[in-house]
């Protein structure tokens, strides 16, 4: 009993540790410029897609790990480049040539039994990771002009959220959230994320007024909503493979899905809303 109290306890405290020291760092980026910013987010972009594929070839899968993570990578650049407004929009084009290469890929690959299974996966790479990281450069970018509150905010009210459901969840949790896919996780659990979260929110509106307090709160509501059901598809994707964490990255944390998959369901609801409203 003290022995796993003990691990229990070195557990947690490598965990504040490490993401209080990944969090500086990453706040400390994207506050110093758009470069900042884009290299910080080059880096999580390009670890979660090896870390995906990754997971995909333990379950026996194929896919074109190269090609995926190069048209992911390159998806977040240029999405990154034409809403800094540094290039025009048509080098978009670009992207689909590249990630066509799949299929002539997989004609030269023998004795491969489901070979569109394995381009389907390549494709799923790019479009569960790449595409949400590369919509937070529409939402961090207004006119072309780059707006580090946008992404500050959004990722202190997950890590609000993150934190509130953990807490909640291991000393309140009772009542099964979603027993089938992750059974640690409560109802308890997700309130208590849900009610740091919209603090968090609201005092985003105190120190940023580029939003209304109503338009953080909703991307508050958004971070939450999206946050659970991008911890649960991630948890899908485990329970599928049969492993415990997406990868050991990130002392304490796992590997990167572990860490950012919230923002993966999140970001394209974030986009879009702001892409709405502002």
């Amino acid at each position: 009993m003290t022995e796993s109290l003990t691990k229990k306890y070195n557990n947690l405290t490598l965990r504040i540790i490490t993401g209080l020291l990944g969090s500086a760092g990453i706040i400390t980026a994207i506050c110093v410029s758009e470069w900042g910013y884009f290299a910080v987010f080059f880096i999580i972009c390009s670890f979660t897609l090896i870390e995906f594929y990754k997971l995909v070839g333990l379950d026996g899968l194929a896919p074109q790990k190269f090609i995926g993570t190069l048209g992911g990578i390159l998806i977040f650049i240029l999405s990154f480049l034409i809403e800094g407004h540094l290039i025009s929009y048509r080098f978009y084009i670009i992207v689909f040539p590249i990630i066509s290469l799949v299929y002539m890929i997989k004609l030269y690959k023998k004795f491969e039994r489901k070979p569109f299974t394995n381009i389907a996966f390549t494709f799923l790479g790019i479009f569960y990771v790449a595409v949400p990281f590369a919509l937070l450069n529409i939402a961090v970018f207004e006119e072309g002009i780059y707006h580090y509150e946008i992404i500050f905010g959004c990722l202190f009210i997950l890590w609000a959220s993150d934190t509130g459901a953990y807490f909640a969840g291991t000393y309140l949790g009772k009542r099964k959230l979603f027993e089938r896919i992750s059974p640690k996780k409560s109802w308890e659990g997700f309130f208590g994320g849900a009610l740091l979260a919209m603090i968090f929110a609201f005092g985003m509106s105190r120190y940023f007024d580029l939003l209304s307090v109503w338009q953080w709160l909703t991307i508050g509501v958004i971070i939450v909503v999206g946050g659970t059901f991008g911890d649960l598809v991630e948890s899908l994707l485990k329970r599928s493979i049969e492993i415990k964490d997406s990868g050991s990255s990130i002392p304490g944390h796992g590997g990167f899905l572990d860490r950012f998959d919230g923002l993966l369901i999140s970001a394209p609801f974030i986009a879009t809303y702001l892409e709405i409203v502002r």
